[in-house]
């Protein structure tokens, strides 16, 4: 690893994700396959494709993780939890869900604290909730990631990677605000091992990225030339 860097092993931390539009089964075997083969933490597909997921992983260690709401989350609640409910019993135990970004900038706080809550006590899975921090300003970033927490999401999460990516200052932020309280999923854009490095080291605890298997070859790279 690069000496500015301590030795990390940036795997365990990856939810290899696959939301393209055109994304096939075909693809969704090969993300399955990878995330078993390099130990990543989960596999993040469309919901359409949760079923096939959870039968490739199963009794595997990656988790299987889907988006809820994506990429808008302008869906109404009982969508979203319609949607979320129907994916756990499709076999995801990760959701990703998209706030409603108009309610937080119009002040609607009891809306968006019931949406996350239902969906957090009627799935009992993991929810990651997706702040869209690029369309965000400080406070309004403080005052959802403090309704998410107490509304009992296990993640604040970046971005959806469709206004933008993660960045260290962010990261950063949320960690402060989150105080141990609660992971943070840097996701969008990460590109490159540094790029991944100073988001962990910013206090991320995942990344989602489609770009795993490259960031696996930058390291490898680096290694070889240490």
């Amino acid at each position: 690893m690069a000496a500015d860097y301590p030795d990390i092993d940036i795997a365990p931390f990856i939810d290899h994700t696959l939301l393209i539009q055109t994304a096939t089964s075909e693809l969704v075997e090969k993300w399955c396959e990878e995330a078993d083969r390099f130990n990543f933490a989960a596999v993040c597909v469309y919901p359409a494709y949760v079923r096939l997921a959870a039968e490739l992983l199963q009794n595997k260690k990656p988790k299987v993780c889907t988006v809820i709401g994506f990429p808008s989350g302008a869906t109404t609640s009982a969508t979203k939890l319609y949607e979320a409910q129907e994916a756990v019993e499709n076999g995801a135990t990760e959701l990703d869900v998209v706030i409603n970004l108009g309610w937080l900038k119009a002040g609607n706080t009891e809306a968006m604290y019931r949406e996350i809550a239902e969906i957090c006590e009627e799935t009992g899975q993991t929810v990651k909730v997706i702040l869209e921090t690029n369309l965000l300003t400080d406070a309004e970033k403080r005052q959802a990631a403090e309704i998410f927490i107490d509304a009992g999401a296990a993640f604040l999460k970046t971005s959806t990677g469709w206004n933008g990516g993660a960045t260290v200052a962010d990261v950063s932020l949320l960690k402060e605000i989150a105080r141990e309280r609660i992971g943070i999923k840097a996701s969008g854009g990460i590109h490159t091992l540094h790029q991944a490095l100073d988001l962990i080291l910013a206090g991320a605890t995942r990344l989602g990225t489609s770009r795993s298997i490259d960031l696996l070859r930058q390291r490898d790279t680096l290694e070889k030339s240490d």
